[in-house]
């Protein structure tokens, strides 16, 4: 008996259509797999073994994880950790030290800070009275006063901070991390970058993974909504059932293996296999971590309430579920450069951006260190450069990437340690110079990963992090 089809025929496009609307259950068949729900004997890896798998380090880590709190547009050192009341006793002079002809307003002298400074901890440590919950940390804390980077301009400058490199053309730390050691939670991505509204000048590049395998690249986030279901887009197909899902992935995997061994290496391919993997996998870890509901009242009066305080309480769920490196980026009112409101107005500006992110930055710490977190997670501070310490304009201060501060907590680092030091009015590096390539050296040291070892072979050379520069600051490793 003849049985017509109720529904009209599919063109090639049409069909199209509908199977690329259910990229996210590509990875369905390896979860099932691994429940051992699945029948089939499709591999749920295409391209090989799991890129994401966890790898050995090049020797025993101080850390596993890390925290980048980046405070992009620079913040002013001299108005947060690095104490100088030389400026206040040569108050609008400006002494040889400070007339680099890179500092605009080259008439105008220095500019003593508007803020108060007191001594914190036993270490003694004068803080800036615009960080007083961060300042009750400061025996916790490894200060680096002296680094310098290559140009005072936002872009390049943040570039160099992520990527290694001036331009957006090499991978970020958090891909060369994941690329390095793999993840331990093979259902979220290795490396997150997140921030409240605004990303960074740079966008995507500042965790993209470039020439390195699609898979290592960074996974971002507007935490500015906050809903666990709406994080990320597009994770969840509401349209079909799990047995549907099912075979539509079984099918296209099997499309994907042959198309794969018939060209041998696609990376675009492999990262495009890996990214439906994951998405799949994502829509049931995705909305858990980054529910907030489940934290308790005091956790939630331990942070407070800012955008970025909320984005640190995620950071620290997101590394105790085994992410490799989150990055939380700060932003106010949607503005990508955030520190930069120093420029016009250091009283106004500066406050405003610490009282958005202290009290969130202290509470990580605490967090981490209650949790027994904190020694294997590396806890880093700091913008792309700094700002002089002399005026422009009647309240503001120019760009300065001839010294200025980071700090680093837990993660192996010596704590309650201050290393390096700038001029008498804070501007220029003078001892123990630490550029952005050692810092980088450092920071994979610690991971267990040794920085000229580390490498990938592109386009005829190796390239790592560091380019060919870079050594490691073993004074700040404990």
């Amino acid at each position: 008996m003849f049985h017509r089809n109720p529904l009209p025929p599919l063109n090639r496009r049409d069909l199209l259509h509908r199977m690329g609307a259910g990229f996210g259950t590509l990875g369905l068949a390896s979860v099932l797999t691994e429940a051992g729900l699945s029948g089939s004997s499709v591999s749920a890896a295409p391209g090989g073994p799991n890129p994401l798998a966890l790898k050995a380090p090049h020797f025993a880590p101080k850390a596993k994880r890390i925290i980048q709190l980046f405070m992009p547009g620079g913040p002013s050192q001299v108005d947060t950790f690095d104490y100088k009341p030389e400026i206040a006793k040569n108050a609008g002079q400006r002494p040889k030290s400070v007339d680099r002809k890179s500092l605009r307003n080259t008439k105008l002298g220095l500019f003593p800070s508007p803020f108060g400074f007191k001594q914190y901890g036993q270490t003694g440590k004068w803080v800036s009275d615009i960080f007083p919950h961060t300042a009750e940390l400061v025996d916790d804390l490894c200060f680096v006063h002296s680094m310098h980077t290559d140009i005072p301009e936002h872009a390049g400058a943040i570039m160099m901070f992520n990527l290694g490199h001036l331009q957006p053309s090499r991978p970020s730390m958090g891909s060369w991390l994941v690329y390095g050691l793999g993840t331990e939670n093979q259902n979220l991505p290795g490396f997150v970058a997140m921030s409240p509204r605004a990303q960074p000048r740079g966008k995507m590049a500042n965790w993209g993974n470039s020439f390195l395998p699609g898979a290592y690249s960074g996974t971002y986030v507007n935490i500015h909504e906050m809903k666990p279901d709406a994080i990320l887009q597009n994770l969840k197909n509401s349209n079909l059932p799990r047995e549907e899902q099912r075979r539509q992935a079984d099918l296209l995997t099997q499309l994907n293996r042959l198309d794969l061994e018939r060209q041998q290496q696609d990376q675009q391919l492999e990262a495009s296999i890996e990214t439906m993997e994951m998405a799949f996998r994502m829509q049931f870890a995705v909305p858990d971590a980054f529910d907030l509901s489940q934290e308790s009242k005091s956790t939630h009066d331990l942070y407070g309430g800012s955008e970025y305080s909320k984005g640190c309480l995620l950071a620290r769920r997101l590394v105790e579920r085994g992410v490799r490196m989150v990055q939380l980026n700060h932003s106010i009112d949607g503005y990508d450069i955030a520190w930069d409101t120093g420029h016009g107005d250091i009283v106004g500006g500066h406050k405003r951006l610490a009282d958005a992110c202290d009290q969130g930055i202290a509470a990580l710490i605490r967090d981490l260190k209650q949790r027994g977190l904190l020694e294997e997670t590396l806890v880093i501070w700091g913008g792309e450069f700094g700002r002089a310490p002399t005026s422009e304009g009647q309240k503001g201060r120019d760009h300065d990437h001839y010294g200025f501060t980071v700090w680093m907590a837990g993660g192996g680092v010596n704590p309650g340690f201050s290393y390096g030091s700038t001029c008498e009015f804070g501007l220029t590096a003078v001892e123990n110079r630490v550029h952005v390539h050692d810092l980088h050296a450092t920071i994979l040291h610690l991971m267990g990963l040794d920085h000229e070892k580390l490498t990938y072979r592109y386009s005829g050379r190796d390239f790592r992090l560091t380019d060919v520069h870079g050594h490691v600051v073993h004074d700040v490793i404990a």
